[in-house]
């Protein structure tokens, strides 16, 4: 396999854990195929490693899956990426519990399910899948929204797995500020991860400053907002998504929402010119030097991908370039 230079990346540390991280992870959310409710469609496994392997080759030195992913199957390539990668240059391992398929539901929902005892077998499955003996940062995917079970339950087992050595430092995923607070008072956390981009940016106004004002990480998902801000994607991309690709059913991927996305998008493509670089770098750089960002999660379904928005990680926005966003964020309806 050609491995492509690395590229020196600097880095940040992850709230007041012992991880320090670049400022852009590989997310492996699309490399768990298709066949399931948030699936992005067929993908083929070897171009997956390929892709991660490119991207630790290339200076980023953390990945972020989750077990329901591909229901397991994400982790499964990622674990077998790690294991063509030298122990020395193995990236840090994130992953996310609480989020199970649905048997209720034909094979196609899913359920929440943070009591103790699942967040315990999820945890020994997922260590299993990669093939490691811990895992670097341990996330609750989303909220309890059926089970009842008390947060503090929750957020008390995880403390109990970093206290068996077999995590080194938890967070949370999708959690609004009350859970935050909740969780807060039983351990600290170490990171969020809410869905942040120049599309969707509430996060800015509460989750982020939450988590600056408590010493916690924040990693933002989907800052290229799932493809829309890439340079190729345009409105017969969306239309030609396969029936099982999530995003078909998403309001960002229909109008009028789309027609707004692009417009957004296609306003970007001066001050990456400026820049030399890809219209996907101008929006990851946006992401990841928002006051209280340790990092963004950026997904990739081949090495290419991972070459055209890698420029995102080192680029620095001057101040001319953030009034040209804030104008286009504003002209969108934004």
């Amino acid at each position: 396999m050609v491995r492509a230079a690395m590229t020196v990346l600097q880095r940040r540390r992850l709230g007041q854990s012992d991880l320090s991280i670049t400022s852009v992870g590989f997310g492996a959310w699309a490399i768990g195929g298709g066949g399931w409710v948030y699936g992005w469609g067929e993908q083929d496994d070897t171009i997956s490693v390929a892709a991660i392997v490119r991207a630790v080759s290339r200076g980023l030195n953390w990945l972020d899956t989750a077990a329901i992913y591909g229901l397991g199957h994400s982790e499964e390539v990622v674990g077998r990426a790690l294991g063509e990668l030298p122990s020395s240059e193995r990236p840090l391992v994130f992953t996310k519990c609480g989020l199970l398929p649905d048997p209720a539901s034909r094979g196609d929902g899913l359920r929440r399910d943070l009591t103790p005892a699942s967040l315990r077998r999820e945890l020994e499955a997922s260590l299993g899948r990669l093939g490691v003996e811990h895992i670097d940062l341990y996330q609750i995917h989303w909220p309890d929204d059926k089970t009842g079970t008390p947060i503090e339950e929750s957020w008390g087992e995880m403390a109990r797995f970093v206290d068996e050595g077999k995590v080194r430092a938890i967070g949370v995923s999708n959690f609004d500020v009350a859970l935050l607070e909740s969780c807060e008072a039983v351990r600290h956390v170490d990171s969020v991860q809410p869905p942040f981009s120049l599309i969707e940016r509430d996060a800015g106004s509460d989750i982020i400053p939450w988590a600056a004002a408590h010493g916690s990480g924040v990693l933002v998902y989907s800052p290229l907002q799932s493809g829309i801000l890439t340079d190729g994607f345009s409105r017969e991309r969306a239309e030609g998504l396969s029936a099982d690709d999530w995003r078909r059913r998403s309001e960002h991927f229909k109008e009028p929402q789309l027609s707004k996305n692009l417009a957004l998008r296609d306003a970007l493509r001066p001050i990456a010119r400026r820049h030399d670089c890809s219209v996907s770098a101008i929006a990851i750089a946006w992401a990841t030097s928002f006051p209280g960002v340790t990092g963004a999660i950026v997904g990739a379904r081949s090495p290419a991908q991972v070459d055209g928005w890698l420029a995102g990680a080192a680029l620095e926005l001057t101040a001319a370039d953030r009034t040209e966003i804030e104008a286009a964020i504003k002209a969108s309806g934004g």
